[in-house]
């Protein structure tokens, strides 16, 4: 993971605001939201394993990332990059379990926390200009 230095960082304002403005630059709410806080991502490769990350804490009222209007407000944290390095084969240790592929069908990352290269967090500075020049004009 690789912080990134950014204006939007401690901004507040409407979840909508932010949800509109991050969408544009193809932005998805995080699947692991809740009704406080949550994380906006963009994928940087192909491959979907490189991030990046702008978390959002509310401030007031509650977060529905479904809804079209929320009328809660949040503020952004420090966005940052990461990688995640999966699993991609087959593993050769796994056992026929009757309940197994209901509750356990996804297997871990190799590393949750990769080590990020200079390129994607050139990359990812490069759209957060962008992003921060959109939100904050």
């Amino acid at each position: 993971m690789k912080p990134l230095q950014s204006r939007l960082e401690h901004q507040e304002e409407s979840f909508d605001r932010v949800r509109d403005v991050l969408t544009g630059f193809q932005f998805n709410i995080g699947g692991n939201w809740d009704y406080e806080h949550g994380y906006f991502d963009r994928s940087l490769d192909e491959a979907h394993k490189v991030f990046l990350r702008i978390p959002f804490q509310a401030t007031r009222g509650v977060i529905d990332a479904e809804s079209a209007q929320t009328g809660a407000r949040v503020e952004l944290g420090q966005p940052f990059v990461l990688k995640h390095v999966y699993n991609e084969g087959l593993d050769p240790e796994a056992e026929v379990e009757v309940m197994g592929g209901l509750v356990d069908q996804f297997s871990a990352p190799l590393d949750p926390d990769a080590e990020v290269e200079q390129k994607w967090v050139t990359q990812a500075s490069q759209l957060l200009e962008q992003v921060e020049a959109e939100f904050l004009q």
